[in-house]
């Protein structure tokens, strides 16, 4: 495994995205075996993976504890990251919530849940409308001098957010989609990031599956699959976008490799900067996603890609309006 830096953060090159062994609400993304899951996230320690994405919304809470366990007598070495941000009570996840005593409340949730002293990375896990990120990025500061999280990090925030955040807190990571089909981050956020000197950790980065050529139907998906409601997933969507799909199985086949390690080639060719996160719930699929960073792609490739998906040249918006009014803040 190769490694990067995230601001002042060492991780590996890619990291494991947590989401699909216990997402928002169950099976988001098809059922997960527990026991798997775990042998999964053993199965990334022995192959060098250091760098570990969960939140308290995952479950809600039952990521974080399925992560506690998997971790347990292995920490030392690992990078662990969580997300806060919304408000979570009995009847389920109601709105954002980043005020200052619920960053705190959520912190020691976490690291209750996670079983660890300290949260390597504490992510902003959507930006609040209704609190001034100067006062959650304080408080988030707060707990990094009380020792209970080293590194801050956003996700999902716009240029400017990141700007005023920034002026608080040193920011290490910013955490947004960003793959071969969700580029609009590549215009000004993705620049403003690095002008920054903050990070960046494209989640989704194998377009929720369908980069990886291996859904080539909606039949295919399960009943209750988060993705049947995918704008992208949609019929009439789902076939204009198999073209591009078509072009990463091609230079995957001249490779000798997967579609998922070409999508995931991509990403980490655009700068050394950027460490997806590949969501994984069986260790095949991890085994794959992780074998991505010895792949190097010709300039040709590049080229290649780049022409097939280009920026805006997805057909349906990423998300629909409820959460498409929530990133990029």
């Amino acid at each position: 495994m190769k490694y990067r830096m995230l601001g002042g953060l060492k991780v590996s090159a890619l990291g494991v995205g947590l989401m699909p062994m216990a997402g928002v609400g169950p099976a988001m993304y098809g059922a997960a075996d527990e026991a798997e899951s775990i042998a999964t996230i053993h199965r990334a320690i022995d192959l060098g993976v250091t760098f570990f994405d969960t939140a308290e919304v995952y479950g809600p809470h039952t990521n974080e504890e399925l992560l506690g366990r998997a971790i347990k007598g292995k920490r030392e070495g690992l990078v662990i990251a969580t997300k806060f941000g919304f408000r979570i009570g009995e009847g389920g996840i109601r709105g954002t919530d980043s005020s200052p005593a619920n960053v705190r409340a959520a912190c020691e949730g976490s690291l209750r849940r996670l079983g660890v002293e300290t949260i390597d990375l504490l992510y902003q896990h959507r930006v609040d409308p209704a609190v001034p990120i100067e006062e959650t990025v304080g408080a988030m500061a707060e707990l990094v001098r009380e020792g209970k999280v080293r590194f801050l990090g956003l996700s999902e925030a716009g240029a400017a957010t990141l700007r005023r955040a920034a002026t608080v807190h040193p920011i290490a990571a910013l955490q947004s989609e960003y793959s071969l089909w969700e580029r609009d981050i590549e215009a000004e956020i993705l620049p403003t990031a690095r002008e920054l000197g903050i990070g960046f950790v494209p989640y989704s980065p194998l377009g929720r599956g369908f980069l990886t050529g291996s859904i080539t139907s909606r039949d295919q998906l399960a009943p209750g699959d988060y993705r049947l409601n995918d704008p992208r997933y949609a019929p009439g969507n789902f076939e204009a976008n198999m073209a591009a799909v078509d072009v990463v199985k091609a230079i995957a086949a001249a490779h000798g490799v997967s579609a998922a390690q070409v999508a995931l080639a991509w990403l980490l060719a655009q700068g050394e900067d950027i460490v997806p996160i590949p969501g994984s719930k069986r260790r095949v699929t991890l085994e794959d996603s992780m074998a991505a960073a010895d792949v190097a792609l010709t300039a040709d490739d590049l080229d290649r890609l780049d022409a097939a998906a280009p920026r805006g040249g997805t057909a349906g918006p990423r998300y629909g309006d409820r959460m498409m009014a929530m990133v990029r803040l």
